[in-house]
């Protein structure tokens, strides 16, 4: 299967409020449509965890983040800028987004990736993507597709092609939580 099909294949899916398995720019994650309540308490569903555990969103640019948070931070941009691996941020105010994915303070972490894949599956569906971990919550994090439990793979409704023969070590986003009142706090390094 070509970049091009794969890519092709996992949006009609996320379109139909389907669950894709898909490489992104750090381990492998199970995904949906991060405005489909169904979407999402489906993926709670699927890794056993408790749906007050909130999960982040991959975005594809800048423009896209500021859709989904009401004000964006001026330091998020400088620590997007000077990251010098994939960070996740955890932003006050979410909107416009599954209300099943915000956390109880009204956040919602987001990441821009840059990864080739994830990066043109986000710049082509136009919405956030869910991004956990393709594991039962507690269990070890996947660092490649062949670290995936069976349960997992059969339980989407697309598994991706692209990047499955990778073996190499990956390892999840730093986290960093930012406040609207200027509070940082580093959640996972």
């Amino acid at each position: 299967m070509t970049f091009e099909e794969d890519i092709k294949r996992a949006i009609e899916v996320l379109r139909q409020g389907g669950i894709i398995l898909y490489p992104t720019d750090t381990i492998w994650g199970l995904g949906c449509d991060a405005t489909n309540e169904q979407a999402v308490r489906r993926i709670f569903e699927i890794k056993n965890r408790a749906d007050s555990k909130s999960m982040i969103c991959l975005v594809d640019s800048d423009a896209r983040l500021q859709r989904y948070v009401r004000n964006v931070p001026d330091v998020a941009w400088d620590i997007m800028a000077y990251a010098t691996k994939p960070t996740t941020l955890v932003l006050d105010n979410a909107v416009n987004i599954a209300s099943n994915l915000v956390a109880e303070d009204g956040s919602i972490g987001l990441r821009i990736t840059n990864e080739k894949f994830s990066h043109e599956l986000c710049y082509r569906f136009q919405k956030p993507v869910v991004s956990t971990s393709a594991n039962i919550s507690g269990e070890p994090s996947p660092q490649n597709y062949q670290d995936i439990a069976d349960t997992i793979i059969q339980s989407a409704d697309y598994v991706c092609w692209s990047r499955r023969q990778e073996h190499k070590p990956h390892e999840p986003s730093s986290i960093i939580k930012l406040k609207s009142d200027g509070e940082v706090k580093i959640i996972r390094k």
